[in-house]
């Protein structure tokens, strides 16, 4: 993988993290809004996007795939240091690159938002975000928050 491409795949990660806090619906929410074909398309306009506001481009996206207002608010819930949108979607890349298969990052993008682990690095109250990276791919591999 190109680091141009490794760079879309951060794009739209961090973007999905943007419209689910804008939002307030949990990650498994927001990419059940899209299919594979969409994320395709949002990783080929990603370097073109990003020349953008996340505002802009997440109203687009909400707009055209009705994305309903939820009330998971992880933002007005934490009691700490909010971690950055791009912060969260540099963890959710690093993520979809060690776990993705053939160079699918469509595919990988979809596998690791729809998983348990998004409410798990969404609990900003935790330490979950802070923690190592190989344990957060190891615990998605096996399905469950190791101990």
């Amino acid at each position: 993988m190109t680091e141009k491409q490794e760079n879309d795949v951060f794009y739209v990660c961090s973007l999905i993290e943007y419209i689910a806090r804008k939002t307030k619906n949990h990650r498994q929410d927001v990419i059940a809004c899209f299919s594979k074909a969409d994320i395709e398309r949002q990783l080929r306009l990603a370097e073109a996007n990003h020349c953008l506001s996340f505002e802009q481009v997440s109203d687009e996206l909400i707009e055209d795939f009705q994305i309903a207002e939820g009330t998971f608010d992880t933002v007005s819930e934490c009691r700490y240091t909010v971690p950055s949108t791009t912060s969260i979607g540099m963890l959710y890349q690093g993520l979809v690159l060690s776990t993705m298969k053939n160079d699918d990052a469509a595919q990988g993008i979809l596998d690791i938002f729809s998983s348990f682990i998004t409410d798990e690095i969404s609990d900003f109250n935790s330490n979950v975000y802070y923690t190592n990276p190989d344990y957060l791919r190891c615990s998605y591999l096996e399905g469950r928050m190791l101990a």
